[in-house]
This record gives C-alpha cells, sequence and structure tokens, in this order.
C-alpha cells in the first residue's frame, strides 16, 4: 500500500498541478491516443494524459514524431477527452505548427482546445518558441513546455541521446526553464537529462517538471503508455519500468482465437442463437 500526500480533485486542473507539487505529491501522466484505453487509464487515477505526438510512432508507425498532423491529433485528442472523467488532458502541438509563426501557433492551439476539448498543449522548446508561447498564453491556453531531447528536433540531434550533459547546453536548459515558467507556462516535461540536472531544474522553478528519463526528482513521470505495458515489445530504453507484456498476451489470445475458429470450436453451442 503506497503512502503519499494526496490533493484531492474531481477534475484535475493546471492548479490541481501546482497544488500537488506544493504539497510533495507526485504527478502520474501517461500517453493516450484512443476512447478505450483513455478510459483504462483515468479509471486508473493517471492525473494527466498526454495526447502525444508520439501517436505518429506508436499507433501510425513512423519512424519519428514529424509526420503527424494537426487534424490528426485532434481526431486523437477528442477520442480521449470524450473517455475522461477525472485527468487534466494536454495535447502535443505537432510538428510545424507553431516554430518561427506565433499567429499560427496561437490557430493551431485555438483549433486543438475548440475541436478536441482538450484542457492544454504542449509545445517543444524554450528561447526558440517563446513568441509562440506568448501568444497562446495570452488567449487563455494553458501551456507545458518540453526541454531536453525534444523528439521533434530529432534530424538536427541526430540520435535520441540524453541531452545537456555539457555544462554550456545544461546552463541553457536552465535558463529556457526559468523563460517558460515566466513567460506563464504551468508544467514542464524533461526528456533523457542527467538526474542531477533535473533536480536542479526542479528546485529552481514553482511549475511541476514532469520526468521521462529525468529521474526520481522531477515532480512526475510520464511514460508512453505502450512501453509501459509492453505492447512496443522491442523498445527498451534505460528509463522505462515495464508493468505488463501485453504484446505477449495479445498475441497468445489472438492465436488461442484462431486455433478455436480454425478447429470449429469457436463458436460454441452457448455463443450463438
Amino acid at each position: 500500500m503506497s503512502v503519499h500526500k494526496k490533493v484531492e480533485a474531481k477534475r484535475v486542473t493546471v492548479m490541481t498541478l501546482r497544488a500537488m507539487k506544493e504539497a510533495g505529491e507526485k504527478i502520474a501522466m501517461l500517453t493516450a491516443y484512443d476512447y478505450s484505453m483513455a478510459r483504462i487509464l483515468d479509471a486508473g487515477g493517471a492525473d494527466v494524459l498526454l495526447v502525444g505526438d508520439s501517436a505518429s510512432n506508436v499507433m501510425a508507425g513512423h519512424e519519428t514524431t514529424l509526420p503527424i498532423t494537426l487534424d490528426q491529433m485532434i481526431y486523437h485528442a477528442s477520442s480521449v477527452v470524450r473517455a475522461v472523467e477525472r485527468a487534466l488532458v494536454v495535447v502535443d502541438l505537432p510538428f510545424g505548427t507553431y516554430q518561427g509563426d506565433s499567429k499560427m501557433a496561437l490557430k493551431s492551439a485555438i483549433r486543438i482546445m475548440k475541436e478536441s476539448g482538450g484542457h492544454a498543449v504542449k509545445l517543444e522548446g524554450g528561447e526558440e518558441v517563446k513568441e509562440s508561447v506568448s501568444r497562446i498564453l495570452s488567449a487563455g491556453i494553458p501551456v507545458m513546455g518540453h526541454l531536453g531531447l525534444t523528439p521533434q528536433s530529432i534530424y538536427k540531434f541526430g540520435t535520441y541521446t540524453v541531452r545537456a550533459k555539457q555544462e554550456a547546453e545544461a546552463r541553457r536548459l536552465v535558463k529556457d526553464a526559468k523563460l517558460l515558467e515566466e513567460l506563464g507556462c504551468f508544467g514542464l516535461v524533461l526528456e533523457k537529462i542527467p538526474a542531477d540536472l533535473a533536480k536542479k531544474v526542479s528546485e529552481a522553478i514553482d511549475i511541476p517538471t514532469i520526468g521521462i528519463g529525468g529521474g526520481a526528482d522531477c515532480d512526475g513521470q510520464v511514460l508512453v503508455t505502450h512501453d509501459l505495458l509492453g505492447i512496443t515489445k522491442d523498445f527498451h530504453p534505460r528509463f522505462l519500468r515495464r508493468y505488463a507484456e501485453l504484446f505477449d498476451v495479445i498475441k497468445g489470445a489472438t492465436e488461442q482465437y484462431v486455433d478455436d475458429v480454425k478447429s470449429g470450436d469457436f463458436p460454441s453451442d452457448k455463443e450463438q442463437y
């Protein structure tokens, strides 16, 4: 039985997350892309559901997050929103919908909020996207930031390796974190950075930090649900803890169904009208 401080909330909001950080309660965030899975995750107590552009990888089979479109993100997000009763739903702004053009960024964010019913948006970057962040926030739309390894910039980095190991990049990351807080972001994802740096950032800002490969001192954690459940069988990053092996479970159930159909065992007399 887990013992921790708990902030009671019938519906999680951005202010709930702030209160959780202040109370020392860790924030549990998972990805969701469809109604059925989102309903289970919400019932399981996830505080935040991220409709991630990682849908490009796990749902569509692309190598990167870059191909997914705004229309596709809205489709996934609207499915998740319809399933959720408690969790905060945060929706990624996909690549090409906010970089370099703050007016386009606002239009993209408004479309997500109006057409999907999502509760907030997330985008990647620091200083380079500050105008987009400010313009979105000026419309009353909550924004979550994302620093460290930013998958939409994979072709700039070349690999998915740990970021901010060098002092100069680490200093820039801390500066960007403080900037995003100053602009008004309600939270910040820290992806694949050294644990001591994530701790430093978490202590330097008042908004919650959510780690994915950022160590235990972040204010919360996020994992891709399909990784956590063992559906993506061949993905084994150091930061991942698997809580199930559903690839094998689903494969086994499928094999049994196929055998039962081909043998004539299914349907039985009890399974027909």
